[in-house]
């Protein structure tokens, strides 16, 4: 049997994605041994396509175990439910959101776009002595858990939830924001001119992007422009890579003020 790299876990559901030519009978092994290996996984899943779309969905196949796609998962002290094909999560980035939440100051006002079913949100408002935190997702799935678990985690009162296309959402919000964090999807559109208009002096964005490992000057050269094009000034506070999305690739975090 091939070698297998390592599978992601989901709280309760484990996901792996097999060589092309591996045989079903030989899944289903593999599948049933990590529910034997690993008591807290019930469900195996065997990840069947690449992220797609703006929503980034996932497409899965049931191999072995519980017959469920819906996740309850705990992170940096706090819980998510959510359905693995209908809405996008990475466990990968739990780091990076204890990190930026780390980040935050007291009475900060933050705003998260592409929150999903808002783990960098929930964290962010749980962990940190953040004013408010404002949460846009256009997803209506990720929208629904992402509602489910700001109840969870009894944050309320601490986080907004806006749903929609931030660029049909930014010109209704009449605020100005301390922290903008930005995990974004991989999209053509940078989609800083609508961070931008909603920034200040003194606004810190945490940006993601991604790129090959030595191609990072090229997006700080794309920031730039468009920072120009907002007439705005800024400052690069930090590069980091956020983690290997494939052999040389990287999902890059640059952290800048504006000026």
């Amino acid at each position: 049997m091939k070698k297998i790299r390592a599978f992601d876990v989901f709280g309760n559901i484990a996901i792996i994605k097999f060589p092309k030519d591996f045989k079903l009978i030989d899944k289903k092994k593999f599948a049933n041994k990590i529910l034997k290996d690993n008591n807290s996984i019930k469900t195996v899943l065997e990840k069947v396509g690449k992220f797609s779309g703006r929503l980034r969905k996932m497409k899965t196949k049931h191999l072995a175990g519980e017959k469920t796609k819906e996740v309850l998962y705990k992170e940096n002290g706090c819980v998510f439910r959510f359905n693995i094909d209908k809405t996008y999560f990475s466990p990968r980035l739990s780091n990076e959101r204890k990190e930026i939440a780390s980040k935050i100051k007291k009475g900060d006002n933050v705003l998260v776009m592409f929150a999903g079913v808002a783990p960098f949100s929930i964290i962010i408002a749980k962990s940190s002595q953040a004013e408010k935190v404002v949460s846009n997702e256009i997803n209506k799935e990720a929208n629904k858990y992402a509602r489910l678990n700001v109840e969870l985690n009894k944050l309320k009162d601490k986080v907004e939830l806006l749903s929609g296309d931030i660029k049909k959402v930014i010109p209704k919000l009449k605020e100005r924001f301390d922290i903008i964090v930005m995990p974004r999807p991989r999209l053509k559109d940078t989609f800083l001119e609508q961070a931008f208009k909603v920034s200040k002096k003194g606004t810190k964005i945490f940006y993601y992007d991604f790129c090959q490992e030595d191609e990072v000057n090229s997006i700080i050269d794309k920031i730039k422009q468009e920072a120009k094009k907002a007439k705005k000034k800024i400052k690069i506070l930090k590069t980091k890579s956020a983690g290997e999305t494939a052999p040389y690739k990287i999902r890059v975090r640059i952290d800048f003020e504006v000026l």
